[in-house]
């Protein structure tokens, strides 16, 4: 299966809940590759892809964070107008609802690279195999 492993934390919305995050990262010697933070009024839900994603989650929880795991699926999009409306016909196409989703760039690529949530990864990976998508693995995402 060529999902990727995210974490997500509960994070209050203060200052510093964050920095405590990336203290913990860094005192264990791991690297966020992207995240996303999506906030309420009172928490937000901070959504890391490390590559060593068990440990990172060893450490959070063990300095006291509430984290959670999931599968999510990496396309790359081709970064001009109408590459992500590509993927959306193809995942209209499929009948697939995306529960949420965030990108990303490396420099002036030609390529975005999407993070979608999904509710049944296993059946969205199934679904759009045999399309022209491309997916990044945690081989080629970490490398």
């Amino acid at each position: 299966m060529r999902t990727v492993k995210q974490l997500s934390l509960f994070v209050e919305n203060t200052p510093g809940s964050i920095s405590k995050v990336c203290r913990v990262l860094k005192e264990n010697n791991l690297s966020i590759s992207t995240l996303s933070l999506a906030d309420t009024s009172e928490f937000g839900i901070l959504r890391l892809l490390i590559k060593e994603s068990d440990a990172a989650a060893k450490a959070l929880t063990a300095a006291g964070f509430v984290v959670k795991s999931a599968d999510v699926l990496a396309l790359t999009v081709p970064n001009r107008a109408g590459g992500l409306s590509e993927i959306f016909d193809i995942l209209d196409k499929h009948d697939l609802s995306v529960e949420y989703m965030y990108a990303f760039t490396a420099g002036n690529s030609e390529k975005a690279v999407i993070v979608f949530r999904f509710e049944d990864p296993a059946l969205a990976l199934e679904k759009i195999s045999g399309e022209k998508v491309e997916l990044i693995g945690p081989e080629e995402l970490f490398a």
